[in-house]
């Protein structure tokens, strides 16, 4: 993964080891975990998705107390009862992190059980294992987000993740990507993403296919 021009991670990469040591279950998702397969622009959209039980609640609190951070134990019990995010803050760093309770919403569901160990690597830290989103379970969380926005940064950010796949730049990630299942899905979510993901998936194709042709 490209290190350049990346953003300050700090708190983020902390709350992920914090989760680790605590035993607690996570997945990283959205632009982040989309940056480790292959997208190239700098992206701050950093997204968690945990399964709370209460004494991992109150680790996080004790890991994190005031009042130099903000990590309030009641608002994380009511954000997963209510299914809404919730955020842990440094205030000497000025940083937040936003995470939300798998009970959020059912599509993330299928994803998380399907979460893959991967390998973080980042200027200044450790090599180091994390629970990530599956490569296809990214691109459909864009997909998604597509649809709902018409943003140009999922389409662009889709076509990045399958050259970085069609050329097998990560071969260990090949038996995490379900083409099928995009195909599957694109379809399940009209005529519009479907026709989407077709031209992206051949663009992506034909372009990873002129990498590849020898010069000589």
């Amino acid at each position: 993964m490209p290190n350049e021009g990346k953003p300050d991670l700090t708190l983020f990469l902390d709350i992920v080891h914090s989760l680790e040591r605590i035993g607690a279950s996570y997945m990283v998702i959205g632009g982040f975990a989309a940056t480790m397969y292959g997208i190239l622009r700098t992206t701050f959209d950093i997204d968690i998705i945990v399964d709370l039980q209460d004494e991992h609640i109150q680790a996080l609190a004790e890991i994190y107390p005031p009042p130099r951070y903000y990590a309030d134990p009641e608002q994380m019990r009511n954000s997963i009862r209510l299914g809404i995010p919730f955020n842990i803050i440094d205030g000497k760093r000025g940083e937040k992190a936003d995470i939300s309770p798998l009970a959020r919403d059912f599509r993330y569901w299928p994803a998380f059980s399907r979460r893959i160990r991967y390998e973080i690597q980042w200027p200044g830290e450790a090599p180091f294992a994390a629970w990530c989103a599956r490569p296809d379970d990214v691109i459909y969380g864009k997909l998604l987000a597509w649809k709902e926005g018409r943003s140009r940064k999922h389409e662009s950010d889709i076509y990045d993740m399958l050259v970085f796949r069609y050329l097998e730049a990560d071969p260990t990630l090949a038996e995490t990507f379900d083409e099928a299942y995009l195909d599957a899905q694109a379809k399940v979510l009209g005529p519009d993403v479907e026709e989407l993901w077709r031209s992206v998936k051949q663009a992506a194709e034909d372009d990873a296919k002129r990498d590849n042709t020898p010069m000589f």
